[in-house]
């Protein structure tokens, strides 16, 4: 079986050491985490298994044949078009490509040249096995899974936002289908209808993959294996993060037991020994120290130093905390944010959610008054005090330093200060720290500190978990779910809304839609409304047949208007099984059923489901081929299970497949 294995890998800066003796495995076919608090070097180790940083000690063993696609943090793209970037990941296939027509040009006045046929013979097998002869239709269909369209492949890269760079530098690493995905934090910067889709795609990818990444719900789904990567030394657990969180905290608590009991003894020996070091027992007390000198002494288990913090009790406040009234909110020439309105209640905790650009930080931005609405009103409730955390964190002072931020603002000494950001994990010379030299996990804490000293009863998160590591998301999730007060937090985090949140604001670019539960509530509700409208849509089909019992002639007359709807809604209703798409609901059963609609408005609509049927059909199209490629896995084609599990999801995507197909023909009619 295919694999990469680390051997005594470790790696120092100087005198600090980042890790030692690292050494697991990453088979084909494993989906393996790596997780581990900031700083614990695993891009380091990341890098040193690529071979883009030099270890100090160990060594990696992989096949020589062995391809790689890695994903990096924040990467520099340049300015070529989205389509030119792609297409940088076939540049061994775009060299072997000028070889092929410096050959074929040969041949032209050397048609009977052996050594030029078997060099352009060679050349087409390797470009076939490179997959050279569809990359740029591979390249396009991986841009459209990603959400990218024919107009953005012209784009430069440069004018992309984060999250779409994101997805640039995913595109790049999937688009070779690679043996091995290694993935530096791949859930930065995207929205939860891209989470889902990676996660679906990492989670039948047939290669191995390693992925670094503080989403605690994303390990969950994707990962089959997770190292923890702590106090300089690597620990694997087998199963998922929650599996992980599980096993570590049952090995913590037995090498604690342990320790605790061995200590007892050695307490209990010494005391013995002390006792009876001369007199009659002398003799045994001379064998207990024997004993004692030859005890492998255990060490106790280390803990990482964590951040502790609750915030106080909140003041009392009106009932009514916050009231949006036929909101709208426009950037530029834009509309963001159109005719929205809902209320927060005293002690609720409400998340807010959207795919990107609807227009979530705007509306933060409206409610804190940084923003001046363009109609409609947003009231604060009497005696409520906002607490707002930005994701930019606009609120530190860059030119600052860390002590000067916390002194500045609420008059503390220097020795108070440092205290106060002792507790947020700011230790000796960090304090001096000029804000803008802080890193994001840095920041990020500090912006925490100054909310809890504020002691403001209605806090406004805009992305609260962004940079933390795992145990400070934690720790953070903790105290939030203790405040007493108002909250309305904003988050891509779905392991943190689920923890924190009773309520869910679904904020669409046609709307808002509340739901009173967190994320995943919210997501079984979304399963419950599809079940139902593909129930529905089984009856309308039903409808349109003798089968109903109507008069044959009755069923004839009415027959093609409702097989037209059924197929329409049938049709709407598959699709929406792989992706959430209800607003589209709306539009085709408005096309189908209201006949005194304006034809332009008709067209204009079918033209809008024309293109984003095209697109959910590229994005299937893509996953297709990856289910193509998986059965030629040897690997793959050994365990009799996964090949069923694999042939049964490929069937399931070509039966969407042919419904989209189906209701592409329609629309484009």
């Amino acid at each position: 079986m295919e694999r990469i294995r680390i051997i005594g890998l470790g790696k120092s800066f100087g005198v600090r050491q980042v890790f030692s003796n690292v050494s697991f495995e990453i088979k084909h076919g494993e989906r393996v985490g790596l997780v581990g608090p900031n700083g614990a070097g695993k891009s380091t180790l990341m890098k040193c298994i690529l071979g883009l940083e030099e270890a100090d000690e160990g060594q990696i063993v992989k096949d020589s044949a062995t391809t790689i696609g890695y994903l990096q943090q924040d990467i520099n793209l340049g300015d070529d078009s989205l389509a030119i970037e792609i297409q940088k990941a076939f540049a061994d296939v775009q060299q072997w490509e000028a070889q092929l027509l410096d050959v074929s040009k040969q041949l032209e006045t050397h048609p009977q040249d052996e050594s030029l046929l078997k060099r352009l013979a060679h050349i087409q097998e390797r470009l076939e096995w490179l997959g050279g002869y569809d990359y740029e239709a591979q390249s396009r269909r991986i841009a459209y899974g990603l959400g990218f369209t024919d107009e953005d492949l012209t784009k430069s890269v440069s004018e992309f936002s984060g999250g779409q760079k994101t997805r640039i530098n995913l595109a790049k690493a999937l688009v070779r289908r690679p043996d091995f995905l290694f993935l530096d934090e791949p859930t930065n910067h995207l929205d939860m209808d891209m989470l889902e889709w990676l996660e679906n795609y990492l989670s039948s990818y047939g290669g191995g993959i390693l992925i670094i990444s503080h989403d605690r719900y994303f390990l969950d789904r994707v990962t089959t294996r997770i190292v923890e990567l702590d106090h300089h030394k690597a620990t694997s657990y087998r199963g998922n993060y929650s599996r992980y969180v599980e096993q570590r905290e049952a090995q913590y608590k037995a090498q604690q037991s342990a320790y605790e009991k061995q200590q007892e003894y050695i307490r209990k020996t010494e005391e013995y020994i002390d006792k009876y070091r001369a007199g009659i027992k002398s003799k045994m007390a001379r064998g207990r120290q024997s004993q004692l000198n030859r005890l492998e002494r255990l060490v106790a288990p280390e803990s990482s130093e964590q951040l502790k913090f609750t915030f106080p009790k909140a003041e009392f406040s009106a009932d009514k905390v916050l009231t949006v009234e036929e909101l709208f909110l426009s950037y530029g020439d834009r509309d963001i944010v159109e005719d929205i309105s809902f209320m927060i209640r005293r002690g609720e905790a409400v998340a807010l959610i959207g795919p990107n650009g609807a227009g979530k930080s705007t509306l933060l931005k409206a409610i804190t008054g940084e923003l001046t609405p363009e109609a409609g009103f947003i009231d604060i409730g009497s005696r409520v005090s906002v607490g707002y955390f930005s994701q930019e964190h606009e609120e530190l002072h860059p030119q600052w330093t860390a002590v000067e931020e916390v002194m500045s603002q609420f008059n503390f000494s220097e020795e108070k200060a440092r205290n106060v950001l002792g507790m947020f994990l700011f230790r000796g010379d960090d304090v001096f720290k000029q804000v803008r030299d802080l890193s994001g996990g840095e920041r990020a804490r500090l912006s925490l500190l100054k909310l809890f000293l504020q002691g403001d009863n209605f806090l406004i998160l805009d992305e609260p978990t962004n940079h933390l590591d795992i145990p400070t998301r934690e720790v953070v999730e903790e105290a939030l779910m203790g405040f007493t007060g108002t909250l309305l937090v904003v988050s891509h985090d779905r392991y943190f809304l689920d923890k924190v949140a009773k309520r869910t604001l679904v904020l669409e670019p046609d709307g808002l839609e509340e739901f009173q539960g967190n994320y995943t509530y919210y997501k079984d509700k979304l399963k419950e409304q599809a079940q139902v409208a593909e129930q529905a849509a089984l009856r309308m089909a039903g409808a349109g047949t003798n089968g109903t019992g109507k008069p044959a002639n009755e069923a004839k007359a009415t027959g093609r208007e409702n097989t037209e709807t059924a197929r329409s809604e049938s049709t709407l209703t598959n699709a929406d099984a792989n992706k959430s798409d209800m607003g589209m609901e709306g539009q085709v059963a408005n096309l189908s059923s209201n006949k005194e609609e304006p034809k332009k408005l008709n067209a204009y609509m079918q033209a809008k489901q024309l293109e984003e049927t095209e697109t959910e059909i590229a994005r299937l199209e893509a996953t297709l081929k990856m289910y193509e490629v998986q059965l030629q896995n040897p690997a793959l084609q050994e365990d009799s299970e996964a090949l069923a599990e694999t042939a049964a999801q490929m069937d399931e995507v070509t039966n969407k497949l042919s419904v989209l197909y189906e209701k592409w023909e329609q629309l484009a009619q």
